[in-house]
């Protein structure tokens, strides 16, 4: 049982940034370096939906890690490059945008994980931070980030059993900058079918408090990167093989029941890890 409480533990460094309550040794180290896709899409979330003027592709290159201060305390790390394309003006478009490619900077995150209580449920305080360090491009629209600051504090909860596990985590995303304040709450649970391959499937969900007043240009509204009151309930599932005691691979699909101002369209992602 504790070969699988620790290969379990991977569990809280995938890409899509999970919360769990777990939190490394004193000492210890996860990294993780993984690519995320969203194929070409032009169709918006919204009520009613609606088109983005060009095609777009949207990859992100991610380098995650984590660190454990003590054996209750652990730091994390998110640099993410993102990889944005627009191409071909989508049906009656005026062509307001150029087709452009950008490779930049997302928002760079740092976070600090605080685990309190370990009596079978495992639960930790959470506050990651997002910097203000996207770009904006206006001829093209493409925005590889928010131009916010970001605060994110959430209460993790998570347990093992036999076999399985559930985690969740509930919390806010606090912006700048005239940008909405969110809502979330998510959940996984995860099961080891086979002696190295853990299956996991999740729902999450943000909902936009609409309390923000920010005026975005109208190329960026145009694609509908990294606009206000972004919102959606997203399900999914990963794998998690593991190589080696040390490295190993993960694989992820997401897609939305619904949204707002978000792509409609699912995200692949392919990862690789290593543990020190």
């Amino acid at each position: 049982m504790r070969t699988y409480l620790a290969f379990l533990f991977l569990i809280s460094a995938q890409i899509i940034n999970a919360q769990s309550g777990w939190t490394l040794k004193k000492g210890k180290a996860y990294t993780q370096i993984a690519f995320t896709t969203i194929p070409s899409y032009s169709e918006i979330f919204a009520n009613p939906e609606y088109l983005t003027e060009r095609e777009i592709v949207d990859n992100t290159l991610q380098f995650y890690a984590e660190y454990g201060l003590t054996d209750k305390t652990t730091i994390i790390l998110n640099l993410p490059l993102k990889f944005i394309k627009t191409d071909g003006l989508v049906g009656n478009s005026s062509g307001v945008t150029n087709a452009d490619a950008s490779s930049k900077l997302g928002n760079v995150e740092i976070g600090l994980k605080q685990q309190f209580y370990n009596k079978k449920w495992v639960i930790a305080g959470q506050l990651n931070v997002e910097a203000n360090t996207g770009s904006f491009d206006n001829t093209s629209g493409i925005r590889t980030g928010y131009d916010a600051w970001t605060f994110t504090p959430t209460l993790n909860a998570s347990r093992s059993f036999d076999g399985f596990y559930v985690q969740g985590f509930t919390g806010l995303n606090l912006r700048t900058n005239g940008y909405s304040s969110n809502f979330k709450i998510g959940g996984e649970i995860g099961a080891k079918p086979w002696e190295k391959i853990l299956l996991i499937a999740f729902l999450d969900i943000v909902e936009s408090f609409r309390n923000g007043n920010i005026n975005l240009p109208v190329s960026n509204q145009l694609t509908a990167l990294y606009v206000n009151n972004q919102e959606y309930t997203t399900y999914g599932l990963k794998i998690i093989g593991e190589i080696t005691d040390a490295f190993g691979i993960n694989a992820g699909f997401g897609g939305a029941f619904s949204g707002n101002n978000v792509a409609k369209s699912p995200a692949l992602t392919l990862g690789l890890y290593h543990k020190f």
